[in-house]
């Protein structure tokens, strides 16, 4: 297979997104919805091909010297093969070179995955945001410094992610 390619796209891309998006979470997110946010200047869309198929995608949304990860998803075919670090690389380098200074996101108790990925690619936590999703699973908040001081994170209780 071809070698891994992970490239900006914009809300014409909506449709794969929504794709990667349906077979990694529900409730999903319609091409609509993902049309709609990355219309805003804000919001970074990411997608990852291996030859023309799209194996994974992130949208972040950066805001002054803050970046927020609110998805990426990994097509289960392409899970264990660092397809998703990948992409989430590609995004803090992204945001960084963008200005923010940390990166922030939630991620399910439940996901075991997804927890491990974060962890493995330098988030702690800094919060927890209890029944937060549909399935009453809490959210850990996670921040990860993208340089230096994370632009003034000040010092706050930041809680390494255990597996």
């Amino acid at each position: 297979m071809s070698a891994l390619r992970i490239e900006r796209t914009g809300p014409d891309s909506a449709g794969r997104m929504s794709d990667v998006h349906a077979v990694c979470f529900q409730p999903f997110w319609s091409a609509g919805e993902i049309a709609a946010m990355m219309q805003m200047p804000t919001t970074l869309g990411l997608l990852a091909r291996k030859g023309d198929a799209v194996v994974g995608m992130a949208l972040c949304r950066i805001a002054a010297d803050e970046a927020e990860l609110l998805t990426i998803g990994v097509v289960p075919e392409q899970r264990g093969q660092g397809v998703g670090e990948q992409i989430l690389a590609r995004g803090e380098t992204e945001a960084a070179s963008r200005g923010a200074g940390r990166m922030f996101l939630e991620v399910s108790t439940l996901n075991a995955a997804g927890k491990s990925l974060y962890l493995k690619s330098g988030y702690a936590q800094i919060g927890c945001r209890r029944g937060y999703y549909g399935d009453g699973s809490d959210a850990l908040v996670l921040e990860k410094t993208l340089f230096g001081d994370g632009q003034g994170s000040g010092s706050k209780l930041i809680t390494p992610l255990s597996e």
